[in-house]
């Protein structure tokens, strides 16, 4: 018997260096036939020329590439509506692009994919967006994901460090809310989206940063050192490479200066 079922699979690709793909990644790629993109303009083309790049490198069979527009979404942090629910909203419109492609971009059938930054499970959207678009009931369609190397792996390993000190925790926070996570001395913070740099408002003399940009790619950055030392020079260090590339995927891990546990 025939299988009718159209299949989506999400794939991390890990945080921009080609060398990251998983042996998984590789064979859940050569198994598609049609991966989904979405466009987030001009100003991120590069992203879309890596994903090809990993696709012309790994993919030895046919396949099909299609582009769609990502809608736009206000990143502001004062924007006319909350944060949550101006999310929600992106998502939402989001989910009725990539509906649209599963539905008419791909036979049942056949596999598709969505090559994901990252790991698809830490703040990420795609997820959520497959559970919403199932929920409609629109389109039948099952999934799987392929796990990646996430920016905070890759982040540790070019710093040379492990995310963790012997018995503590760690914890990962977007920027937006780092202030109501800093403050304890108990454990290490990992910054994502930190659109406006939070980390500068800590205070500086007992924490030590360790701060990466384009990570993986030819483009990286990373400096590390006291806070206090080199906050201002992450400011400007990421000013002048939003400048030049027109964006900017950075992360940070704060650590708190203790003892034996100071670098």
């Amino acid at each position: 018997m025939n299988d009718t079922t159209r299949h989506i699979t999400v794939i991390g690709i890990g945080s921009g260096d080609p060398g990251q793909l998983t042996l998984a990644a590789v064979r859940a790629m050569r198994g598609t036939d049609v991966f989904f993109i979405l466009d987030k303009g001009r100003e991120k083309s590069s992203l879309v020329r890596l994903r090809r790049d990993m696709l012309d490198e790994h993919v030895t069979g046919p396949y099909r590439v299609v582009e769609a527009e990502d809608p736009w979404r206000d990143r502001s942090r004062d924007g006319s509506a909350p944060y949550a629910e101006a999310v929600h909203d992106w998502r939402r419109r989001r989910a009725d692009v990539c509906e649209r492609l599963i539905r008419d971009e791909m036979a049942p059938g056949q596999r598709g994919a969505f090559l994901v930054w990252g790991d698809p499970s830490l703040y990420d959207s795609t997820l959520a967006i497959l559970e919403d678009i199932t929920a409609r009931g629109n389109v039948a369609f099952a999934y799987e994901v392929v796990p990646g190397i996430s920016s905070v792996s890759a982040l540790a390993a070019r710093h040379r460090i492990g995310l963790n000190r012997v018995g503590r925790p760690v914890r990962i926070t977007p920027g937006r809310r780092l202030t109501e996570t800093a403050g304890n001395e108990d454990g290490d913070i990992v910054v994502m989206l930190d659109a406006h740099e939070s980390f500068r408002h800590l205070s500086g003399d007992s924490t030590w940063i360790y701060w990466g940009a384009y990570i993986g790619t030819p483009d990286e950055i990373l400096i590390s050192g006291p806070l206090s030392e080199v906050a201002d020079e992450i400011h400007r260090t990421r000013a002048e490479a939003r400048e030049r590339h027109g964006w900017i995927m950075d992360t940070c891990l704060l650590r708190p200066r203790s003892g034996e546990d100071t670098p």
